[in-house]
């Protein structure tokens, strides 16, 4: 059972989720390549013979760090929205760091990337794999008062 908004009685937190999270995901994909690029020069240029291992490394940093100060990466404040955990709270560094892993090994594997988007679409808390894995939920930002 979890503690966030039911989707049933408050659909306004889960509306739009998915398109959110894919430019979300194009946002911060780009952030993660111009942070990458920047590092390049601070490598004596070494760095582009492991640019795909620097992203590798840069991006999940990246995610770690940002859902875990906000519950949310950049590309999601810039979408208005953010991920809470089972009992509707910010993540934790060890959650933000579970859900960083789960989606990255995610990404690794094609069929469970495709699996986990379907459930994003089709989920009433439009939860992937990952989400339902730990109990995660992406949803519109609150109103802050």
């Amino acid at each position: 059972m979890t503690a966030s908004p039911d989707p049933h009685h408050q659909p306004e937190f889960y509306e739009g989720v998915p398109f959110k999270r894919l430019i979300a995901w194009m946002i911060d994909t780009g952030l993660i390549a111009l942070i990458c690029v920047l590092i390049v020069p601070f490598t004596a240029f070494t760095g582009i013979f492991f640019f795909g291992f620097l992203l590798i490394v840069v991006g999940f940093a990246y995610r770690v760090i940002t859902l875990a100060n906000g519950s949310a990466t950049w590309g999601m404040r810039i979408m208005s929205m953010e991920i809470r955990d089972a009992q509707d709270q910010p993540l934790s560094l060890g959650l933000a760091f579970l859900h960083t892993l789960g989606y990255s090994l995610s990404v690794t594997l094609t069929i469970v990337q495709v699996v986990s988007i379907v459930f994003m679409c089709t989920s009433a808390r439009a939860q992937g794999l990952t989400d339902m894995f730990l109990g995660t939920v992406p949803m519109n930002r609150r109103q802050r008062t």
